[in-house]
């Protein structure tokens, strides 16, 4: 360490603690060829262990479609993987495999709620393949948003400058501690390549549904029962509820058909967006957006009751509604 700057420093010694945590995430998948023929695809990513037990950490992305997946730790050895579970809505994906002890050296988790821009930030991933490559930047924003394979946005992104490359996906974010805050997820690049935008899951937002990941193979949320809405400047017009569900129980208005007698037999049929609830707030905080009103329901556990404000014939209404599960 000899005639090492301060910040030199912290990269070796972060670098010589963590990256035999890091591993290498290979897949393959039998895909249909141009002539019928199957063909075998390739993939690469990375990950970080979690536990003693054999538990890894990766995007679900990493392993999505996935036939085969292999996990190779910081010795060469490579083990087959086994998807414990999966959540497509934060991009986070949780691998099993059977090595011993030993051999697995699990990261410590830190406190991404504590991350401030300017903050300095280290990246440790299979780049192109590369194993265990170190790259540093910066926190260059936060509380970004982030739209999952499923359609789903994910909140509180963590955007740096750090080089993020294809291979990178599912490998740590660390503080200048060592402490992983961040799993590096996608970049923003017009060549596929690090053009200096990255963007990490913050970890609390991992840490929250790693037990059940590994648990249930899945995470269960609270769901309001509310199958389609219209997005209104004045809030989200009721469209559609499902049968027998929490919103229907509660009594929440979906919008009806009005039938109108034209004379001569003629009827017309309209929707009459007058009979819909508008959904304005979940507990009095406003929401604008279906992504909004999931966020806020999603703070709540199955069988909570939660107080739903609508616009009901011109007034508003607080209509509270326990809450049901969805996966």
């Amino acid at each position: 360490m000899k005639g090492l700057d301060p910040e030199e420093r912290i990269n070796v010694v972060v670098y010589a603690n963590v990256n035999k945590s890091v591993v290498n995430i290979t897949t393959e998948s039998e895909v249909q060829g141009f002539f019928g023929a199957e063909e075998t695809s390739t993939g690469t990513g990375s990950g970080f262990v979690v536990d003693k037990s054999g538990h890894v950490l990766t995007n679900f992305h990493v392993i999505q479609g996935a036939d085969v997946v292999r996990v190779t730790l910081f010795d060469g050895s490579a083990h087959p993987a086994t998807v414990v579970g999966v959540d497509a809505s934060n991009d986070v994906a949780v691998l099993r495999i059977d090595a011993s002890a030993d051999m697995l050296h699990p990261v410590a988790l830190g406190d991404s709620s504590l991350l401030l821009v300017g903050q300095k930030i280290l990246a440790i991933g299979n780049p192109f393949g590369l194993e265990r490559t170190l790259t540093t930047g910066i926190v260059s924003s936060l509380d970004r948003s982030l739209k999952a394979k499923n359609g789903r946005m994910i909140k509180g992104i963590i955007q740096t400058d750090a080089a993020i490359n294809p291979g990178n996906s599912g490998g740590p974010l660390l503080n200048s501690r060592g402490q992983v805050i961040g799993m590096n997820t996608a970049i923003i690049s017009s060549v596929g390549q690090s053009a200096g935008v990255s963007f990490a899951v913050p970890i609390n937002s991992i840490a929250r549904i790693l037990g059940p990941l590994i648990k249930e193979g899945r995470v269960v949320r609270a769901d309001l029962g509310i199958s389609r809405v219209y997005t209104t400047e004045s809030g989200l017009l009721v469209l559609a509820i499902a049968e027998g569900g929490p919103a229907e129980r509660a009594g929440l208005r979906p919008i009806q058909v009005k039938i109108e007698r034209l004379g001569s037999g003629f009827i017309r049929r309209s929707l009459d967006p007058e009979s819909a609830d508008l959904i304005v707030a979940v507990e009095h905080k406003r929401v604008k957006s279906v992504d909004e009103l999931l966020t806020e329901v999603e703070k709540h556990q199955p069988g909570d009751t939660v107080r739903i404000t609508v616009v009901r014939d011109g007034q508003p209404v607080d209509v509270p509604v326990k809450l049901g599960a969805s996966s």
